[in-house]
């Protein structure tokens, strides 16, 4: 099948998903508002789609090809499935107003871009191992950093005693905090390992092509032990724990898919 034909339905319904979760929070109160499972029905829907999309894409005969916007577009379907998955038992659905935008645009990416880096089917389960406990902590801390984005809103807007609007609509405070420290807690347990196995199974975690790679995943790496430590110690919240959260994220992104940038798109190697 056409990867036209998946990309751009699945790109749609994440956008009406997003402007679903949109509409609810910030739509008028005396106005209509869809309900909360629509945004998540929509939301799996283009799950779904992009699946089939990723399936498409990614299997080849030569293996699996990770190129930087293939890449980039798994790690979004894999931030957007947790979010949803994890939305059907907990308060986290808010958080598609950010996630199902932005995977909309990588799909439309990944179809503009095409690119081949392929992980050959000569690679042992280690390598395996190490790529997805790597995928799955970045699509988590994604999702921290935009729990701790609508944290840092929140809070704005209850320093001010503006408590209207669309706060109403999120959970209380403490609630977020709480979750923003559950996604952190367990990305970085999945950080960890992807660090373990890299520096266990593969040739050379400093080599001069992924030094940088390693060298700012082990400073987001020790970012987010400090918050969590900081959390467990002396109790840090609100905007001290945002900020370390952002910090460690940005880092964390930029050790992956900034190196991946750099080496793919500009070095062309």
């Amino acid at each position: 099948m056409n990867a036209t034909l998946l990309a751009l339905p699945a790109a749609a319904l994440y956008f009406v998903g997003g402007l679903s979760t949109g509409l609810r929070l910030f739509g008028r109160e005396d106005a209509w508002r869809p309900p909360r499972g629509l945004g998540i029905g929509i939301g799996f829907a283009a799950l779904a789609l992009h699946a089939a999309m990723l399936y498409h894409e990614l299997i080849t005969v030569g293996g699996l090809n990770l190129s930087f916007f293939n890449a980039v577009s798994l790690a979004a379907w894999t931030m957007v499935g947790l979010l949803l998955i994890s939305a059907l038992t907990k308060p986290v659905e808010n958080l598609a107003i950010l996630a199902l935008p932005l995977a909309a645009i990588t799909v439309l990416l990944d179809l503009r871009f095409p690119g081949s880096r392929l992980l050959g089917d000569d690679a042992g389960w280690q390598l395996r191992l190490h790529v997805l406990t790597s995928m799955l902590a970045y699509s988590l801390l994604t999702l921290a950093s935009a729990q701790a984005l609508l944290l840092a809103v929140q809070d704005n807007h209850l320093r001010r005693h503006h408590p209207g609007g669309f706060i109403r609509a999120l959970p209380p405070l403490q609630t977020m905090e709480a979750l923003l420290f559950e996604m952190i807690s367990v990305g970085f347990v999945l950080l960890s390992v992807a660090l373990i196995t890299g520096f266990l199974y593969l040739e050379d975690m400093f080599a001069q092509q992924v030094a940088h790679k390693t060298v700012l995943s082990i400073v987001a790496w020790i970012a987010f032990a400090m918050l969590l430590w900081g959390r467990f110690r002396f109790g840090w919240r609100g905007r001290k724990a945002i900020r370390w959260t952002l910090v460690g994220f940005a880092v964390l992104m930029l050790a992956y898919f900034g190196s991946k940038a750099v080496i793919e798109l500009i070095l062309k190697r």
